[in-house]
């Protein structure tokens, strides 16, 4: 079984939602990282002390300040980040943060538009950009051939909503804004797998699925429900590339398939508990109701 073996993870958005999920089964992990970075805009609010007590129980668990819009704000997180890790690389980023906002066809807002690519597209774009320094230092000083989350890697979370062949969930909510920023997010993915293929740095874009969050409250199972997601190493086969989720190989699902890159989009197959599954239909969906911004 493949265990993820990154010495530091950074996850933003981490305040609550799959973000603070993340966080909280890689620090429960028998082999944690040495630093889990939890980044979220506003620590010291009432809606990060679930974070704050998880933080407690973990002293791997390093929190910090991070808006995904805010340039100063990312060059300042990296900047904490880089302290701590006192001149080695960092692993893994997830670039979790995300919103949404209700709308139809009709009823859609350039305001809402705009606001959503910022925080869903241009946000892990700056992240990325900001951290890039220290994911190629992880990658440079790792002994590990080939390419994995636990070597240098940046995980972005995508949507089953903005896959152009699939777009899940249209009866169920049309959310232009969240769905276009998702499938601009997919090509942004494949940019960066192409971009940082020198210097061996793996580009993934994973969908979870539909999980009850504050983004997502009408799914009917819990955020903590998630089985352990997929960060052992990925293996090459004939035709593309698979995930060792936990043991189990799972096809990759893919908007483009490509044998000599990287997977564009990892789609959540497995169940939830062993014996149900969410029904295809609910993959993937989106909330009717507007909630706040994750991070």
């Amino acid at each position: 079984m493949d265990m993820l073996k990154a010495r530091s993870v950074l996850v933003t958005g981490s305040n609550r939602g799959i973000g603070l999920e993340l966080v909280r089964q890689l620090s429960e992990q028998n082999e944690h990282p040495e630093w889990i970075f939890a980044t979220c805009r506003d620590p010291e609010g009432s809606r990060a002390q679930d974070l704050k007590d998880l933080a407690a129980k973990h002293q791997e668990v390093k929190i910090i300040p991070l808006e995904v819009t805010d340039p100063s704000s990312i060059q300042a997180a990296a900047a904490r980040v880089t302290e701590h890790l006192q001149g080695a690389g960092l692993n893994l980023l997830i670039n979790n943060a995300g919103i949404v906002r209700s709308s139809t066809l009709e009823s859609e807002m350039p305001e809402k538009m705009s606001e959503v690519y910022k925080n869903n597209v241009i946000g892990p774009m700056m992240v990325s950009q900001a951290f890039l320094p220290l994911l190629r230092r992880a990658s440079q000083e790792s002994p590990q051939k080939g390419m994995s989350c636990s070597k240098a890697a940046i995980v972005n979370m995508s949507s089953g909503a903005g896959s152009i062949t699939d777009l899940l969930g249209w009866d169920f909510g049309q959310v232009i804004n969240y769905r276009c920023s998702k499938t601009a997010l997919n090509m942004l993915t494949r940019c960066q797998s192409l971009g940082y293929a020198g210097d061996e740095i793996l580009c993934i874009a994973l969908n979870p699925g539909w999980v009850k969050t504050d983004m997502g409250s009408m799914m009917p199972f819990s955020v903590v429900e998630l089985p352990p997601l997929p960060w052992g190493r990925q293996e090459q086969t004939r035709s593309r590339r698979r995930l060792r989720w936990l043991g189990s190989k799972l096809p990759l699902r893919t908007l483009h398939r490509d044998q000599n890159r990287h997977p564009l989009l990892v789609h959540r197959k497995a169940n939830w508990n062993g014996r149900r599954r969410v029904p295809q239909p609910a993959e993937g969906l989106l909330p009717l109701e507007e909630p706040n911004a994750e991070g």
